[in-house]
């Protein structure tokens, strides 16, 4: 019988903006001067209306865009590159085809030349908290939506990010199986650590996710009233917040 695996809880990584103006280096910029403080473990959703610079926000946060003007840092150090230590999770799920459902969550571990036995027992053990234990050896073509944002979930995780970046990850899926998925997301981030920053259209996923909301538009960052309970949707302050995230869009 293969020994438990035992892993220590990350610390989520603070991620901070210092007055960055966002944009492609070939085109112009998508937002002004943005400072904003991202705590370690806290999940911030950002919302804002199509093309204000959410997705280029996530990219910039990640290490592939550099800012055009400012800075931004990860625990006080600049952030040049892609690091480990920043996972990114897209609306598609970007799944190897070729690859197992195993293989995909290896991926990240083989990467970082993780043994080979450690990273199975590691893709395993994800693979069971998504609900997927299964499904191991089938390939990507053959699982619904949502089974595979659930693999993409488990290969943005296996890694022990201390930040996630969630680009409208839940966006392609139905209603139900899109409430799933929060709740699987708010399940496993419990006691993970990450810090994670989440972009959506959808007002009330934003409201419901996260600590705090980031209007992108505006420039505002609101703390949200009741996070992660489904009961305090229609609650007065929710309905206030959304009110002003509505108006803001």
């Amino acid at each position: 019988m293969s020994p438990p695996v035992t892993t220590s809880v990350p610390t989520g990584a603070e991620l901070v903006l210092h007055g960055a103006r966002l944009g492609h280096p070939d085109g112009a910029a998508v937002s002004g001067p943005v400072g904003l403080r991202i705590a370690p473990g806290e999940l911030l959703t950002v919302v804002g209306p199509s093309g204000c610079g959410k997705t280029t926000l996530l990219r910039t946060l990640a290490g592939l865009l550099p800012p055009l003007e400012g800075r931004v840092t990860q625990d006080g150090v600049p952030v040049r590159r892609p690091g480990a230590d920043r996972a990114l999770v897209f609306q598609h799920d970007a799944l190897l085809p070729w690859r197992s459902v195993r293989a995909n969550v290896e991926l990240p571990l083989a990467i970082r030349r993780v043994p080979r036995a450690e990273r199975r027992r590691t893709a395993e053990e994800w693979l069971e908290r998504v609900g997927l234990a299964g499904h191991a050896h089938k390939l990507p073509h053959r699982l619904s939506g949502g089974q595979r944002q659930r693999v993409q979930l488990a290969r943005a995780l296996a890694g022990r990010p201390r930040a996630v970046l969630m680009d409208e990850p839940f966006g392609a899926l139905d209603a139900a199986t899109r409430a799933g998925m929060q709740d699987l997301l708010v399940e496993i981030l419990r006691g993970t650590g990450a810090t994670v920053v989440f972009v959506t259209h959808d007002v009330d996923e934003a409201l419901h996710l996260g600590d705090r909301v980031a209007l992108f538009a505006t420039g505002e960052v609101l703390n949200v009233p009741h996070p992660r309970v489904r009961d305090a949707r229609d609650a007065p302050a929710t309905e206030a917040l959304r009110r002003r995230v509505l108006d803001s869009l």
